[in-house]
């Protein structure tokens, strides 16, 4: 279901006070019913008409973007730029990032307007898997790896993390998969083994890869199983 005064906000040029006045002077029907109350709820097959003109229920969006360096993950940001201001399309406001990263890492990012989906993705509970490239500043020894693996304990936590996977590429980068999002989690734990992150990048979040010919910076729409 979704509000009446939502559903024609997004998918028309009116904005939320002009769809009020449009539903309270009764131009808005639903079934062949006038409707003048703005929190109506609005089912998948219900049709929905502005002065017999029929408004169809909004496409939900799901993205994938190629993160850049000093983008924010942010709706909005007073100091740099976001990952929805790269995003030239209408209506980015309704849009909401499913898994964030920090400035200065690169990668794999979902916008979506569907909340269920952002929530699968990004809630603990259902543990979608987070693949890591991660470029080290010193080489990175078995015991080190054999931590990573076993679970630590990050400062400031009373729990360690869960057990991560570990594929060493080299002897200073390695493939790190976790199935946790705490903050800032793949540096501070690189940190509590005595490791410091010199480059991130987010590959892979659950079944659902970055595209190789997406450079930093460009986006497409997830494909439907991607989606599913």
């Amino acid at each position: 279901m979704i509000r009446l005064d939502k559903l024609i906000s997004n998918s028309t040029v009116f904005t939320r006070s002009q769809t009020g006045k449009i539903i309270r002077k009764g131009d808005i029907s639903v079934n062949g019913s006038i409707i003048k109350k703005a929190s109506f709820k609005i089912l998948e097959n219900d049709q929905v008409q502005y002065l017999g003109v029929e408004i169809n229920l909004p496409k939900t969006r799901y993205i994938m973007m190629h993160k850049p360096k000093e983008v924010v993950c942010s709706t909005r940001d007073g100091e740099h730029q976001t990952v929805l201001d790269l995003l030239f399309i209408a209506k980015r406001d309704s849009l909401h990032i499913a898994g964030r990263l920090d400035l200065d890492t690169t990668g794999l990012v979902l916008i979506t307007d569907d909340g269920q989906w952002s929530h699968r993705i990004t809630s603990p509970k259902h543990k979608q898997a987070k693949v890591y490239r991660v470029s080290l500043e010193e080489e990175i020894g078995d015991k080190a790896i054999k931590q990573l693996e076993e679970g630590v304990r990050l400062k400031g936590e009373d729990k360690a993390t869960l057990p991560a996977k570990v594929n060493k590429l080299d002897s200073k980068t390695i493939i790190l998969t976790l199935h946790e999002g705490k903050y800032h989690q793949v540096k501070r734990m690189l940190v509590a083994v005595g490791h410091h992150v010199v480059q991130l990048h987010r590959q892979q979040i659950g079944k659902i890869i970055l595209d190789d010919a997406l450079k930093a910076g460009e986006w497409r729409e997830l494909s439907e199983d991607e989606i599913a």
